[in-house]
């Protein structure tokens, strides 16, 4: 974290991308030839999903690239309205370039009428409505828990999810605690996306004044800086936890095996445990890239080097996976 917020700005040639866009896309597959065929004659990485509904994508691009980009998607009628989050970074985010065709942008498993989203909050605004927050009124952080544990909105609700497709039953469970008719909810998470869904379902669901953060932490960061904000912000990339501004925070999560403060994520090296996990660096070393001693003993534990700057592990080819099993 700290070599991150310590790079030299000129040794900063990419360019960190984050946006979204809930439109009518029509041949949503041929919108996906062009871009990847796009991205052929450029320096960028990607993990990018299209479907009928929009568009949700993370990428990395040279800096001498990112003008051509959003030109490009620009004169892309759908997709001219998006809002692209920005941020300067070191290198490529991600490992590879991919561009697919994805029905659910967001996993929730269920279809719900976008047309009852929750109010846009402009980032100033949602400031405002933290220091005015009443009784009345409950702030969730709709992200999964390994998300909120690194940083987190004061005062937020976290709820204890492993994934984006365990939303609906928690909101089943508020609705026993809070009487919806009576409940102002403000709600945010990393970009967005998630709040557009989740905003729309708890409508559905009888919640009647519902607040989403424009842009989410990511645009909350680039205009207000740390005001309101504890710990740093975890991220679907290569980075996997930055700071949300360029003021430094305090590191608000513990390692996983001691109490020692730290918000250095790691993938469990056992293959069939993947976990992710907070670690110190003594830990870590202890550990070999485990999550715990059992996973240690795993038969398809891949390799750990903790002179490496953690990142997720990538897939295996088939033939890695076998040699594995066999050592």
């Amino acid at each position: 974290m700290e070599d991150q917020m310590t790079d030299n700005k000129h040794n900063n040639l990419y360019r960190v991308l984050a946006f979204y866009l809930f439109t009518s896309v029509e041949n949503p597959h041929d919108k996906v030839k062009d871009l990847a065929k796009f991205f052929q004659g450029v320096d960028a990485k990607a993990r990018i999903y299209i479907s009928q509904d929009g568009i949700n994508g993370q990428m990395s691009i040279h800096k001498d690239d990112l003008d051509v980009f959003l030109e490009w998607m620009n004169h892309i009628p759908c997709f001219s309205k998006i809002d692209f989050k920005i941020h300067d970074y070191h290198s490529h985010a991600f490992a590879k370039c991919t561009v697919k065709y994805k029905e659910q942008l967001v996993a929730l498993d269920r279809d719900v009428d976008l047309n009852l989203m929750g109010k846009h909050v402009s980032p100033s605004e949602w400031g405002r409505m933290i220091e005015e927050k009443d009784d009345s009124t409950i702030m969730i952080d709709v992200r999964n828990n390994y998300e909120s544990k690194v940083g987190h909105f004061k005062g937020a609700i976290k709820p204890d999810l492993d994934s984006f497709r365990e939303f609906p039953s928690y909101v089943e469970q508020l609705k026993k605690e809070v009487d919806p008719a009576k409940t102002k909810v403000m709600m945010y998470c990393t970009g967005g996306i998630r709040c557009e869904l989740y905003s729309s379902l708890m409508k559905e669901e009888g919640f009647e004044e519902v607040y989403q953060l424009e842009g989410g932490v990511i645009k909350y960061g680039l205009e207000e800086g740390n005001k309101h904000w504890n710990g740093n912000l975890f991220v679907f990339d290569d980075r996997l936890v930055v700071p949300i501004s360029e003021e430094k925070n305090e590191i608000i999560s513990t390692c996983h095996f001691c109490n020692e403060k730290t918000d250095v994520y790691y993938n469990c090296a056992n293959m069939d445990c993947n976990d992710l996990f907070v670690s110190c660096k003594s830990c870590i070393e202890i550990a070999d890239g485990c999550c715990s001693s059992q996973c240690q003993q795993s038969a398809r534990k891949r390799s750990f080097d903790s002179s490496k700057v953690p990142v997720p592990y990538r897939k295996l080819s088939q033939e890695e996976k076998q040699n594995l099993a066999q050592t």
